[in-house]
């Protein structure tokens, strides 16, 4: 198992070299800001969200971002902890015992890129990949418990890709959508089944441009925000009011409202719905239902947080972000009938804190 500790000092040789090559890939400036000097294009969101342009725009035609939004992200290294929990597990199934237990550490590590592939004036895309890693340590251990042991020995990882195509047809309008593509489970690199742990999601939007300070559109996604994979609605409200003030949301998975505090300081506030569903396979036989070796773990959480955003350097940025936690599901269902729930688990709801290092196209690019 690689250890987070790892991946963090792969980042730094990643980080070094990604400045160096990053700005040849970013794109034009828009219009001329208001008095307050502050980025056109906006940040890719932690969870991929389509609110937000990630492939550049050209001012003749529609798009979704706003003036006043951060800088776009190329590439981003992200580190998140909580503080302990508790965790109470009920079985559905005889193979199974109730359970209660304290996660004493619960982190996580995400490696995100985007490189666009196709910039014109009537379609541009862009290729993201994700990297994810979530641990867990257990106050005793071992447990002897199957499931608490699985995710302290194995963790739980998404290894990521994505297209997102903005189609501008004309000044007012614009459609935006996502492809996405994710294995998510307990995999190692020596046993990994593609159509075993492969997850697929969908975001369309169609959207109208208002104004330079204003877009808004509405469209569906089909993913795991809430848990089990569903289609719901999205509504895009991208405003600023002020040179200060502003609003970013996709609902309802997110909402944030910004305040530009400077042309190098950003502050957010609101909060976000993350959803994910990860395959698991048990190491050892179970006792009274030895055909049951795979289980889908369901993980729905709401996220109230802050954020702040700051430029170290020209095209190096930092992220500070910190909030509540609230677990809506962790539960585990049999994975031959997706239906029947073997294990309901309950997380008790807990702060947590996070830092980021993101690369954005250096200024003066952007004053081209």
């Amino acid at each position: 198992m690689i250890s987070i500790s790892a991946f963090l000092r792969r980042g730094g040789q990643i980080l070094g070299l990604t400045a160096f090559l990053l700005p040849g890939i970013c794109a034009e400036a828009q219009v001329k800001p208001p008095r307050t000097p502050v980025y056109p294009r906006p940040a890719p969101p932690a969870t991929d969200s389509l609110a937000q342009d990630q492939v550049g725009e050209d001012k003749e035609f529609a798009n979704p971002s706003v003036l006043g939004q951060g800088p776009s992200k190329g590439l981003i290294f992200h580190y998140e902890r909580t503080a302990a929990f508790d965790i109470t597990s009920k079985s559905r199934s005889e193979d199974f015992e109730d359970r209660k237990g304290t996660v004493s550490n619960n982190d996580r590590f995400i490696v995100k890129g985007y490189i666009p592939v196709w910039n014109r004036p009537h379609l541009k895309m862009v290729v993201g990949v994700n990297y994810e890693r979530e641990e867990f340590e257990f106050k005793d251990r071992p447990t002897g418990y199957t499931l608490y042991d699985e995710l302290e020995e194995k963790g739980l990882k998404t290894l990521g890709t994505q297209l997102v195509v903005l189609r501008p047809l004309n000044e007012d309008n614009f459609v935006l959508g996502r492809v996405k593509g994710e294995l998510n489970g307990d995999y190692t690199s020596s046993a990994l089944q593609l159509k075993d742990y492969l997850r697929m999601s969908y975001e369309l939007v169609y959207g109208w441009k208002k104004s330079p300070t204003f877009s808004w559109g509405i469209g569906a996604q089909l993913g795991y925000t809430f848990g089990r994979r569903s289609i719901y609605p999205a509504i895009l409200y991208n405003r600023t009011w002020s040179d200060h003030w502003g609003v970013e949301a996709l609902f309802p998975a997110r909402v944030l409202v910004r305040h530009n505090a400077s042309a190098k300081s950003l502050l957010f506030a609101g909060y976000e719905v993350n959803g994910l569903s990860y395959i698991l396979k048990f190491r050892e036989t179970l006792p009274i239902d030895p055909t049951l070796t795979t289980v889908e773990l369901r993980e729905t959480e709401v996220k109230m947080r802050g954020r702040w955003e700051r430029e170290i350097y020209d095209f190096l940025w930092f992220g500070a972000e910190g909030g509540y936690r609230y677990n809506n599901s962790f539960d585990v269902f049999d994975r031959r009938n997706g239906r029947t729930k073997v294990i309901d688990n309950k997380l008790a709801g807990t702060p947590y804190f996070s830092l980021e290092l993101f690369i954005v196209p250096p200024r003066r690019f952007l004053k081209k």
